[in-house]
């Protein structure tokens, strides 16, 4: 017979000791680097030479103490370099770039503050792989803010002049003026973007969420744009037909409690000839093909603690995150999308681009 201690790969065994650890470490890690941004010390650090923690400290006005602890955890991470006879910290450059807001959407330092919002709910998520349910948006009082910060480094940085155009004729279309609406519009800086650069075409946004909403309206008036509107509308029965020429959606689909009712809402709202550009998820809607995807741990995470249960508290479908390019060709067709088209855009590792068409 085979004992159970006498069938165990030591090796194995001894490797995913280490996988564990480095996890551990890595996600405690991630709590630091999301404070890290927050007071701006991965800024301010790219910044100044070689410093103590005083230095630091004294440069962005913090508790000497806390950043002294918290340069420790980055040190001993290998994020920041540490000179043990000055005393001194530096952040090297090639770090910089993935750290500091200067990097736009290379800042990845950004992305972990969604550790401690979605940290906030874990107890309600247990909660509803007991009893079944999903956890509603009220839950993550800050998740508007986040969607923000990480959505407007990417618009600002690729909207205009990379995104649009994957429309053919899209931008020309836009100088002449065109009816636009962009679904599931957050805070909608997209719309105000867009908005700003093209005076001659109309933009509605439309939402559920009245905070995200109050948002768009306060940034719209701040830039003085008078073709931007934001209204509150479901998504699955936005009551518009035939009225839009273009239609779009940045990472929304999938949170939807009712997706296939929105595609088929999008695409009644929009007039014969029109386009609609989605931009959603890269993945697989198989798991087994998703295995070298760099961002696939973190996406069925975000999708358990919050795209999935946001859908099934509202008596969704909870499509999830990783929805697939497979499921979502599958539901733009019979949503009546025709000749769609599965565009990349350099650089980006987490969206797929589809641009669809109404005949």
């Amino acid at each position: 017979m085979v004992t159970a201690e006498a069938a165990i790969d030591e090796a194995k065994a001894e490797a995913f000791a280490g996988q564990m650890i480095g996890l551990v470490n890595g996600s405690m890690l991630g709590l630091q680097i999301s404070i890290g941004h927050q007071v701006g010390l991965f800024d301010k650090m790219a910044e100044l030479p070689p410093s103590t923690s005083q230095e630091i400290a004294d440069a962005t006005n913090l508790n000497e103490r806390y950043v002294r602890e918290w340069l420790g955890s980055m040190t001993t991470g290998r994020l920041v370099d540490y000179d043990p006879p000055s005393g001194k910290y530096s952040l090297a450059p090639e770090h910089a770039g993935f750290l500091t807001r200067a990097a736009g959407p290379n800042n990845l330092a950004a992305m972990f503050q969604f550790l401690p919002e979605m940290g906030r709910v874990e107890e309600k998520i247990i909660a509803c792989f007991r009893n079944g349910g999903g956890v509603g948006y009220d839950a993550y009082p800050r998740f508007v803010e986040l969607m923000r910060e990480e959505s407007a480094a990417v618009v600002d940085a690729t909207l205009v002049d990379v995104t649009l155009p994957l429309v053919a004729g899209l931008p020309e279309k836009l100088e002449l003026g065109i009816d636009v609406a962009d679904v599931g519009c957050g805070a909608g800086h997209a719309i105000n973007l867009m908005a700003k650069t093209y005076p001659n075409s109309r933009f509605a946004g439309y939402d559920f969420s009245d905070e995200a909403l109050g948002v768009a309206r306060a940034e719209a008036e701040e830039w003085g744009l008078k073709n931007a509107k934001f209204e509150a509308r479901d998504a699955a029965n936005l009551g518009i037909n035939e009225q839009v020429d273009l239609v779009t959606t940045f990472d929304s689909v999938h949170d939807q409690a009712h997706p296939a009712e929105m595609l088929a809402s999008l695409y009644a709202a929009l007039k014969p000839g029109g386009d609609y550009l989605c931009v959603d998820i890269a993945a697989s809607s198989k798991l087994e093909e998703n295995m070298e995807h760099p961002l696939a741990p973190m996406l069925y995470t975000i999708s358990t603690l919050h795209c999935m249960t946001v859908s099934l508290a509202y008596d969704g479908v909870g499509l999830g995150t990783v929805w697939g390019e497979q499921k979502a060709l599958e539901m733009m067709t019979d949503a009546g999308f025709t000749g769609i088209e599965v565009k990349r855009v350099e650089g980006d590792i987490l969206n797929n681009y589809y641009v669809a068409h109404k005949p």
